[in-house]
C-alpha cells in the first residue's frame, strides 16, 4: 500500500476515533454482547438488530483506545444492511487482513474503509484492539453468548 494511501486510512482512523459513528445505546436491540480485551482494558458492548438474517441497524457504547473505537465505527457503517452470512465473512476477512495474514491489496475493492486497519499487522499488541467490536458481533450473529472476549 502506498504512502498516500496510508494517510487517507490514518485520516479515517483519527476521524473515526474523534467522532464515532453508531456509538449509542440501541433501543430494542435483538442481540447485545459485550466485549473485553483483558489485556488493555477496552470494553465495548455491542448491539444487533436484525432483520431475518439480514443486520438492519448495529451500534456499540464503551470506552478503549483510538484504534478500538475507530474499528467499532467503521464495523457499524460497514455492516448495516450485511446478510449473517456476509458479517462472518467479512469478520474472518477482516481478521485476516489485520493478523498479516492477507494483504490488503488483494481485497481492497471488496473491504472499502476497512482497509484502514490493515497497517494494525504491524503491530501485533494491537490486532486484539481492532478485532474487539468484530469479535464482539461475530458472536452476537452466530450464538446466544452475551460476552465476546479477543482471547476467544
Amino acid at each position: 500500500m502506498n504512502e498516500e494511501f496510508q494517510d487517507l486510512y490514518r485520516e479515517i482512523i483519527l476521524d473515526h476515533n474523534k467522532s464515532p459513528r453508531n456509538c449509542r445505546t440501541m433501543e430494542n436491540p435483538d442481540r447485545v454482547v459485550q466485549g473485553k480485551n483483558p489485556l488493555c482494558g477496552d470494553n465495548y458492548k455491542v448491539y444487533v438488530k436484525l432483520d431475518g438474517d439480514t443486520v438492519s441497524d448495529v451500534s456499540f457504547e464503551g470506552s478503549g483506545c483510538a484504534i478500538s473505537k475507530a474499528s467499532a465505527s467503521v464495523m457499524t457503517e460497514f455492516l448495516k444492511g450485511k446478510s449473517i452470512d456476509e458479517v462472518e465473512k467479512f469478520f474472518n476477512l477482516f481478521h485476516e487482513m489485520v493478523t498479516g495474514k492477507l494483504d490488503v491489496d488483494d481485497c481492497f475493492d471488496e473491504v472499502g474503509k476497512l482497509a484502514a486497519f490493515a497497517g494494525v499487522a504491524e503491530f501485533p499488541v494491537r490486532v486484539k484492539c481492532a478485532t474487539l467490536a468484530w469479535h464482539a458481533v461475530h458472536t452476537a450473529v452466530t450464538s446466544e453468548e452475551a460476552e465476546a472476549s479477543t482471547e476467544s
